[in-house]
């Protein structure tokens, strides 16, 4: 059996950093960018990158309110790749937050 490379054989992970950032966010809807970098280790940035792309994609929705932003996670749009999109991105959110924490459906988004 095969060992992992030393150089890298620590530094894996399961989770991306979209992962984490959509997580955070859900924790904290109001969490500004540089709190959820120091939080996962990745440059504010990067997590301005992330939001884009998670916003672009339909999983968030950013609102200013006064001087800080606002995210509403949408829990029923599904997961990207083809071997979990029959699971909306809610699932995954209630596995690392309690039940009472989690996202719920906008009715208005609700699947039919």
């Amino acid at each position: 059996m095969s060992q992992p490379s030393s150089s890298r054989g620590d530094q894996w992970t399961f989770l991306t950093n979209h992962a984490r950032v959509l997580i955070a966010l859900a924790r904290d809807s109001e969490a500004r960018g540089r709190d959820v970098a120091d939080a996962i280790g990745i440059t504010e940035r990067a997590v301005q990158l992330i939001v884009a792309d998670l916003e672009a994609a339909g999983y968030l929705t950013r609102e200013r309110i006064g001087r800080r932003n606002h995210y509403t996670i949408d829990p029923t749009v599904a997961l990207r790749h083809p071997n979990e999109a029959d699971h909306p991105v809610g699932d995954l959110l209630a596995t690392f937050l309690h039940r009472e924490d989690a996202p719920t459906p906008d009715p208005e988004h609700a699947a039919p």
